[in-house]
């Protein structure tokens, strides 16, 4: 519905263009999917209906990849922000693509862990932090103090 759909030309360039040097590319919509279910449906009717998927987690990329260069659909991802198990054992944690670095060391505070910026798999995923690791499945080690 309207307060998880946007075709407002302001919020289609909020979401066309990151950090990096290249122009901006607005989606044709951005959506907010809340839970896993809604990502799956709109993946699966864009897909059918052929339409670009453009994910989105919080604009700081510095490659452009959150431009939509060919149109589609911009998938903002900032609502879906559960942390929803951590493990002290084994220094992993589960959590939805919405959620940020900052918000996540903040939950492991006092823990004895944290989430560095220089790991691995935030690297790879700069522009997307949490949520490109998430929409590649892509386990979320952390370090220790």
């Amino acid at each position: 519905g309207a307060p998880n759909v946007s075709t407002a030309t302001a919020v289609r360039e909020q979401h066309g263009h990151d950090e990096s040097m290249h122009p901006c590319a607005p989606p044709d919509a951005v959506v907010w999917p809340q839970a896993v279910g809604q990502v799956q449906e709109l993946a699966a009717l864009c897909h059918r209906c052929r339409v670009p998927m453009v994910p989105f987690g919080t604009g700081t990329g510095l490659e452009g990849g959150v431009n939509a260069v060919q149109g589609g659909v911009c998938f903002d991802l900032s609502r879906m922000d559960a942390i929803t198990e951590l493990s002290l054992e084994d220094f992993s944690v589960t959590v939805e693509p919405g959620v940020t670095r900052k918000a996540l060391n903040k939950h492991l505070r006092g823990t004895g862990l944290w989430f560095p910026v220089g790991t691995v798999g935030i690297r790879g995923a700069m522009g997307l932090g949490l949520a490109a690791l998430w929409l590649l499945g892509m386990p979320v080690g952390l370090g220790m103090l």
